[in-house]
């Protein structure tokens, strides 16, 4: 007898300041069933096409739209406007990962983040997002969840 196999609640953030290019930059990775599910309520719809030729013209907006609801970023308590730099798809079937890259000029020295990640939290009760932060060569690992979605770190 074959068990399937209890998918993996699982999202990835990586957010990075480098003072000397006075920049932040915010790598999500998604999986797509999971965005699929989020956005048109199928994991495997092939609606919104994300990375494809045929990508929907609201598939962008669709997922800005979600992401503002469950995920934002403050940098020194301002949030941070979040707009597609670019997006990139890697893996297959299943395991299938949407990339969303952000990049935010931040002029100012960074003193604080705060980072909420409930990212799919509505629609799963195990859903874990780890997010890794890097400020100057210094890091931080979180696991962001339903019961905890916000983190600060000062600088």
């Amino acid at each position: 007898m074959q068990v399937a196999a209890h998918p993996l609640r699982l999202s990835l953030c990586e957010i990075e300041y480098t003072s000397s290019k006075q920049l932040l930059t915010i790598n999500l990775k998604l999986f797509l069933t999971d965005v699929n599910e989020a956005l048109v309520f199928d994991p495997y719809s092939k609606e919104l096409a994300f990375c494809q030729p045929n990508e929907s013209v609201k598939a962008n907006q669709l997922l800005l739209d979600y992401l503002n609801q469950f995920f934002y970023v403050k940098a020194n308590k301002k949030a941070v406007e979040l707009q597609i730099k670019r997006k990139k798809l890697s893996g297959e079937g299943e395991n299938t990962a949407l990339w969303v890259y952000f990049e935010y000029q931040q002029p100012a020295p960074l003193t604080s983040l705060e980072i909420k990640n409930a990212v799919f939290t509505d629609l799963f009760f195990d859903q874990n997002n780890i997010v890794y932060v890097h400020v100057n060569g210094k890091s931080n690992s979180l696991m962001l969840n339903k019961k905890t979605a916000v983190h600060q770190l000062k600088f």
